[in-house]
């Protein structure tokens, strides 16, 4: 029911100590700004060790969860909200979870029979396994963290010499790095909000890939919206990913982000349990064109907030 969480006191949660604070601090300021114009009332609180404390001492009474990465997307603010009995937005600790882990959500999307590039683990200290893994897999290849977000650590190998800096790179975010093949296609994310698909959008970046400088620097990426697609592929895609997002256990909005390759058809890279929600990110965009306004999809996203357990 629409408003039931109007007269009561909003937390925001934004910020963080991830490598993804200052997006978070972006989403967060954008969801605050929204929910006042829409008449709750808000308080916007900048995560760190003392959230608990923080969270009694303002009286909130139901969280905006607007924190991208560890300490965060990953379930552990979500257990603390359980634990505090403070019903909150998007996915429940074990959804989350799933999602920042790239290795275990990949496991999940297999059980399921859903499409994912083939990949291997390496360990930090065993980087001797990657002889194996090149013949396994060859080039050209995708080196990325095991749980990090916004393409942090990620790199695209295409020369053998290229793949020891790409290793160290994602081994400063963690002890395991996966390896998986480069998937030929068009990158498409497809928004999700409380179990139906909003639509999709195909990212065109002027780099090598959507990382990091593409997604977050003005003119360095096109969106094609919808995405320039046959009907019947679309619907495909679409279905997956929404297979995607049921299977991980996810709730609330998500984004999951694609492959639409012209052999294989969509193979899945990841769900975002907590996509960005500035104004111009993805979820926002491909929700305008469905005719849901930013604050409209605030609205909703709020007014979703609940205990998961």
């Amino acid at each position: 029911m629409r408003g039931k969480w109007k007269g009561k006191k909003v937390g925001v949660l934004m910020g963080g100590r991830s490598s993804e604070r200052e997006i978070s601090l972006r989403t967060g300021e954008a969801v605050a700004g929204a929910l006042r114009r829409r008449g709750y009332t808000v308080v916007a609180i900048d995560v760190d060790r003392n959230l608990a404390r923080r969270l009694e001492e303002e009286g909130v009474e139901v969280a905006f969860v607007a924190l991208h990465g560890r300490w965060g997307e990953d379930g552990t603010v979500q257990g603390l909200l359980e634990m505090m009995e403070i019903p909150y937005t998007g996915s429940g600790v074990g959804a989350s979870a799933l999602g920042m882990d790239k290795l275990l959500s990949r496991q999940i999307f297999i059980a399921q029979g859903l499409p994912v590039p083939r990949y291997e683990l390496v360990h930090k200290g065993a980087e001797s396994e990657i002889g194996g893994v090149l013949e396994k897999i060859g080039l050209p290849l995708v080196v990325k963290p095991r749980a990090e977000g916004s393409s942090i650590g990620v790199r695209i190998v295409t020369r053998k010499e290229e793949l020891t800096s790409a290793l160290d790179e994602a081994f400063s975010f963690g002890e395991q790095v996966l390896v998986e093949e480069y998937v030929e296609g068009q990158e498409i994310h497809v928004g999700i909000l409380n179990q139906r698909v909003l639509g999709g959008v195909e990212v065109v970046p002027r780099r090598q890939f959507y990382d990091y400088q593409a997604k977050y620097t003005p003119g360095e990426t096109r969106y094609l919206i919808p995405p320039p697609v046959d009907e019947h592929k679309r619907e495909e895609l679409y279905r997956v990913a929404l297979e995607a997002y049921r299977s991980t256990g996810c709730d609330g909005p998500a984004r999951v982000d694609t492959i639409l390759s012209p052999k294989e058809g969509p193979v899945i890279l990841e769900v975002n349990t907590v996509p960005g929600m500035t104004e111009t990110s993805l979820l926002p965009k491909i929700a305008q064109a469905a005719g849901i306004s930013y604050e409209e999809l605030v609205e909703e996203i709020i007014e979703g907030a609940s205990l998961k357990t």
